[in-house]
């Protein structure tokens, strides 16, 4: 049925408790259906929407402008699988503005309709992530069409009818289907991304959904990487005989990961060999030693998260990207509580009483601080060495 519309409203933004927001349609002509998360990060536009983190997740920015610097071929953060893998939709304040920027390579617009991203804007963003403080994060549906035709009850009956995230495993679509190398390193002024040749240590990434700056920071430590599928046994990955490994980050409830991942992630943190666990690594880390998960009401989405760790007193501010969260009451006697946020005091790091495994909920490998974090992989190269002498 025809809506009663705004004059020239080309997109809308639909709730599963019936709240309706129409702007103007991006992107994909089409609609989408996913849970509705803001971000607080003022830039990164390109890289966190090709954060497979966001898989089955409508992203609504919590800064107005977008578009300014296009697109480039270098900020994307995905490694492998299709855009599916990534952010379904995307909300903003103000429309796309034209790309002015020495490295891009396109326009923002453009980019987002070939990857098949539903996007909105001219929205009350400020009332949108109100809701969303206040009731938790909606279902939803975000629709384009130039038409500006809009069945209200069908979308309204597509998010009610959409199951959410709880309970998912995505990690195994976001994953690779088969191993790879990696070389890349940290970007550095005027080279750009350049090869590490250094291999110091030889890391296994366990990818439920990695990021590639996970991987370029590795390779910046001297790291030659192996990326392996999310459901690789700990058995062949220490067939390997790596001097460390990493869970990598990704989406999707990390308990419903953890019921086949679990006790190859045990197996691995009482091996000996050192381990790090990154976002759902660090999650489902908790999960093989004993502790729970919870959904969080809003979820922890943008780069501007004070992050204290205990161990030396230092405040970081860094990045992070999550619905779900370690629960502080009930950790088991082996697992120590590193980092915690200073926005809500929930858990946002662990160790390993006794071994070389340690995991944060932050993203490390992200620059918002600029580089607060970057220590992070330092700390694992240390271990990896420590090991080599024993």
């Amino acid at each position: 049925m025809p809506l009663d519309l705004l004059p020239g409203v080309t997109g809308v933004l639909v709730l599963a408790d019936g709240t309706v927001f129409q702007g103007a349609g991006h992107g994909h002509i089409g609609s989408a259906v996913g849970e509705v998360c803001f971000n607080t990060a003022m830039t990164g536009y390109q890289e966190i929407l090709t954060d497979p983190s966001y898989m089955a997740q409508i992203i609504a920015f919590t800064f107005p402008h977008v578009g300014n610097v296009g697109i480039n071929l270098d900020d994307i953060e995905q490694v492998s699988g299709a855009a599916e893998t990534a952010a379904r939709g995307a909300i903003f304040r103000d429309a796309p503005t034209p790309a002015a920027n020495w490295r891009s390579v396109g326009d923002f617009d453009g980019w987002l309709k070939r990857r098949g991203v539903v996007a909105l804007s001219g929205i009350d963003t400020r009332a949108l992530t109100k809701a969303i403080r206040e009731r938790g994060m909606p279902r939803g549906v975000v629709a384009h069409h130039a038409s500006g035709y809009f069945d209200l009850p069908d979308l309204i009956a597509q998010a009610k009818a959409w199951n959410g995230i709880d309970g998912v495993d995505l990690a195994k679509e976001a994953s690779c289907s088969q191993e790879f190398g990696w070389d890349e390193g940290l970007w550095s002024w005027p080279e750009g991304y350049g090869s590490e040749q250094r291999e110091n240590y030889h890391v296994v990434l366990v990818d439920y959904g990695v990021k590639r700056n996970i991987l370029r920071a590795l390779a910046a430590i001297g790291a030659r990487v192996t990326t392996v599928p999310a459901d690789t046994s700990a058995a062949d990955i220490l067939a390997r005989k790596p001097n460390g490994v990493v869970l990598s980050n990704g989406p999707g409830d990390p308990a419903a990961t953890a019921l086949y991942a679990g006790p190859e992630i045990r197996a691995l943190a009482l091996s000996g060999t050192p381990l790090m666990g990154i976002c759902l690594g660090h999650q489902m880390l908790a999960l093989a030693m004993g502790a729970k998960t919870v959904k969080m009401e809003q979820g922890h989405h943008g780069a501007n998260h004070p992050v204290q760790d205990l161990v030396t007193g230092k405040v970081e501010i860094v990045s992070m990207n999550h619905g779900f969260v370690v629960a502080r009451d009930g950790l088991p006697d082996t697992l120590e509580e590193t980092h915690v946020s200073l926005f809500d005091g929930s858990n946002a790091g662990l160790a390993l009483k006794g071994r070389p495994v340690f995991s944060v909920q932050h993203h490390p490998e992200a620059s918002p601080g600029p580089t607060d974090s970057l220590p992070t992989f330092q700390r694992f190269a240390e271990m990896m060495e420590q090991a080599k002498d024993r």
